[in-house]
């Protein structure tokens, strides 16, 4: 770090500031790194000092030993250069004594637990855990779904030819595959279409519509995609194509012209579950449509896989009837039957045994993904209809190959769009990234590494010849896909939810966009202290982790997107061990104790950590088993570690 880098102490407020726009450390923190004296010697200094001349500072005057400085200038300058970002920790509040009377018949932690989600009533708990499924009479309440079904119906038994129309991610891929395989099984004569994320972009498009007309299409289903098409609705009417839309995203103030719209999400739909993920969408129509065709035999649970690895993959929410397909899904993804899944689950390096939702976002999903983010999703649709062990196998290390080198790009990506944000200015509340060379089927994996690092919505985008295409994450203060709303006018295709949405336009019309939504930033976020806030269930000593209470968190699987996994907090842990582990250190092991109960830790991506270690943590983490080698060892997953007060 040079001496002409903008990064001052200021003790008189115990806060740092870097021009990182949203870097602040409190100087009290790493005090506790360090001997006593340091207090004095730090508050003899003047009011406002470069970081960096502590290390020329003369230090005679104090008593203090100079590597205890070099300990704590280190600790400074590692975690500024890290651009770490202080977190702040929320204990959930504790039950309240109804419901703890309501919930007597479930032990103490696990009522707390249920508490903290927001269940208070034994009947609520009971529903929750056993995730029962939606009433089946609540499914003829999704509007659209009569006469989707019936105009299929049709086409099956006068063997129309039936397209089915998808998007490159993972849920789109399942979604795609589960309704083409529901449509053959029933006879009809079904393909699919995946458009090219860098030649045609997300959704449907007028130039694939005209291509599949003229290849003898007389119906296209659209699934995870479709909902604001209007203009595509529109030309597909003009052909004589019978459009049937399929979506989970929010829907616009106008809908397309098509022969049903099944999402519900749109005005209208009396379905209690607004939270399906594409596929888990594709799902309630395969199961109707084969309830009517088999006369009343309902097959449709065997899609459950495909869903399970949609729906977690695409981030939605896991409660309701979501919670009630993943945990189903990941009963048969557990016992595969599907070629290609038993591959890929080979190629991540797991157990089929052993799936769990976590393994689904961080190691099937991704792989899925990686094809659309590259080249086309094609590999990864056949990868999940083939048969055939041979063609899985190769489907599956292409896949593989792919994840890899999609890694190193998204690494690579990020650290100029980082440089990029930075360079921007230290109140940018609203971060943008856009290059010329930036490849779109990575800039949503780049958006949420900003979003997650600085605390920021973000928008990373690829600024071709004519037009930008971008990504857009965000954080819970920051309705994104509001915030394109308010730049409607101005795009030439936009949509998404509230933490995820995308957009093209114009390059003409950037800068007013860029304009337009800073000023929307500025009035939703300006005053608000942003800062990312982790939540934990409970605070726990280590002397009441046991396997019986690893037992109790087990029960609140599936975990993911609006139902996190539980975490705890343990204060005062001394600190036997601690090495980095991992390429280039990146990660951090540790073996802490409370004097008593001793637990091996874990610390992924915290491996800075190592330079100076506190000798008393505080961690929050999730207490989970960890296999290795058929053994199975009760451990800490560290998410935060904060120097013990």
């Amino acid at each position: 770090m040079s001496a002409s880098t903008n990064v001052l102490l200021h003790h008189g407020d115990t806060e740092t500031q870097s021009f990182n726009p949203i870097l602040r450390v409190s100087v009290v923190d790493f005090l506790h790194f360090t001997h006593p004296c340091l207090s004095a010697f730090i508050r003899g200094l003047p009011k406002s000092l470069p970081l960096t001349a502590l290390s020329t500072c003369h230090l005679s005057t104090v008593n203090c030993q100079l590597s205890t400085v070099n300990c704590f200038i280190r600790v400074m300058i590692t975690l500024l250069i890290m651009n770490i970002l202080e977190k702040h920790w929320q204990i959930s509040p504790h039950i309240t004594a109804e419901a703890d009377k309501n919930l007597a018949g479930y032990p103490p932690f696990l009522r707390q637990v249920l508490f903290n989600r927001g269940f208070g009533t034994s009947e609520e708990s009971n529903r929750f855990l056993a995730a029962l499924p939606v009433d089946p009479v609540h499914s003829e309440k999704i509007k659209g779904l009569g006469a989707a079904v019936d105009r299929l119906s049709y086409a099956i038994a006068h063997g129309e030819s039936i397209v089915v129309y998808g998007d490159y991610d993972a849920d789109g891929v399942t979604a795609t595959a589960l309704m083409c395989e529901c449509l053959v099984a029933l006879g009809g004569r079904a393909h699919a279409y995946i458009p090219d994320r860098f030649e045609e972009g997300y959704g449907l498009n007028v130039s694939a519509l005209r291509q599949l007309k003229e290849e003898g299409a007389s119906v296209v289903i659209s699934v995870d995609c479709g909902i604001r098409s209007l203009k595509e609705a529109e030309e597909a009417r003009r052909l004589g194509l019978d459009l049937i839309i399929t979506d989970h995203h929010t829907p616009g103030t106008e809908l397309p012209d098509a022969v049903a719209i099944i999402n519900t999400k749109q005005d209208g739909d009396e379905y209690p579950e607004k939270q399906l993920a594409g596929v888990g969408t594709a799902f309630k129509l395969a199961h109707a449509l084969e309830k009517k065709l088999h006369l009343g035999e309902d097959q449709s649970a065997r899609f459950l896989d495909l869903v399970a690895l949609g729906t977690v993959a695409d981030m939605v929410p896991l409660l309701g009837e979501n919670r009630w397909m993943v945990r189903e899904g990941l009963a048969q993804i557990r016992q595969p039957k599907r070629q290609g899944l038993f591959s890929l689950i080979s190629v991540s390096g797991l157990k089929a045994a052993n799936v769990r939702a976590g393994d689904i976002g961080f190691m099937l999903g991704p792989r899925l993904n990686a094809a659309g983010r590259l080249e086309t999703a094609k590999r990864a649709l056949l990868l999940l209809m083939t048969d055939d062990v041979f063609e899985a196998g190769k489907l599956a290390q292409d896949l593989d190959n792919q994840n890899r080198t999609r890694q190193d790009l998204t690494t690579e990506m990020t650290a100029s769009a980082e440089e990029m944000v930075t360079a921007a200015g230290d109140d940018a509340l609203l971060l943008f990234a856009l290059h010329p060379e930036y490849n779109p089927g990575v800039v949503g994996l780049v958006a949420s590494r900003l979003t997650e690092k600085f605390y920021r919505p973000s928008i990373v985008g690829q600024r071709g010849e004519q037009t930008t295409r971008a990504s857009c994450r965000s954080i819970p203060e920051f309705h994104i896909t509001q915030a394109l709303e308010s730049c409607a006018d101005l795009f030439e295709n936009f949509g998404g939810h509230a933490a995820a949405a995308g957009f093209t336009v114009r390059n003409e019309r950037l800068p007013e966009v860029m304009d337009r939504l800073n000023a929307y930033a500025q009035e939703k976020l300006s005053g608000l202290a942003l800062r990312p806030t982790l939540i934990a269930d409970a605070e726990i000593p280590l002397s009441e982790l046991k396997a019986d209470l690893l037992n109790q968190i087990e029960l609140i699987e599936p975990t993911g997107y609006g139902n996190p996994q539980v975490y705890l907090v343990s204060r005062g842990l001394q600190v036997r061990e601690a090495r980095t582990v991992g390429q280039e250190g990146r990660h951090l092991k540790l073996v802490v104790s409370d004097g008593w109960i001793t637990y091996d830790a874990i610390a992924f991506r915290q491996g800075h950590w190592a330079q100076a270690m506190p000798k008393a943590v505080d961690l929050l983490y999730r207490f989970e088993a960890n296999e290795f080698n058929g053994r199975s060892r009760l451990q800490l997953n560290v998410r935060d570690l904060k120097a013990n007060a």
